[in-house]
């Protein structure tokens, strides 16, 4: 078993974000190449935005810290502390209204599991 706080995680990844030039930071701190379930902590500075051309199954997003915007298919949800969003699937963008901090969850299918490293592999690398 393994634990962390998702709050000391958020710290950790905003202060990073902070010094980075993309505005970002993030971690996976559950999952792997091989695991078909994934959880990704990300940072993302205000006013900055992360465009994700698509998550390659089914995915969530639970705000950790600040304020930020979903956006997909023409529509946009807002998500705050402790919000809890449901991906739609394909394209999306978030836009970080303050300083943010969320845990990106993705579930994949078997055979989706190869498909996805080069999603979440774009998520780390432009961090």
């Amino acid at each position: 078993m393994n634990k962390i706080s998702l709050e000391a995680k958020a710290r950790e990844l905003s202060k990073l974000a902070q010094q980075a030039k993309s505005g970002r930071a993030a971690d996976t701190i559950v999952g792997g190449h091989e695991k078909r379930l994934r959880q990704t902590a990300v940072a993302l500075c205000q006013g900055r935005v992360m465009n994700v051309q698509s998550t390659s199954g089914e995915a969530t997003m639970l705000v950790i810290t600040g304020r930020l915007w979903l956006q997909a298919n023409n529509t946009k949800w807002f998500g705050r502390e402790w919000s809890h969003l449901v991906i739609p699937e394909g394209p999306f963008s978030l836009e970080a209204e303050t300083d943010t901090a969320f845990l990106l969850t993705i579930a994949l299918s078997r055979t989706m599991v190869e498909a996805d490293q080069e999603f979440v592999s774009k998520v780390v690398q432009t961090a």
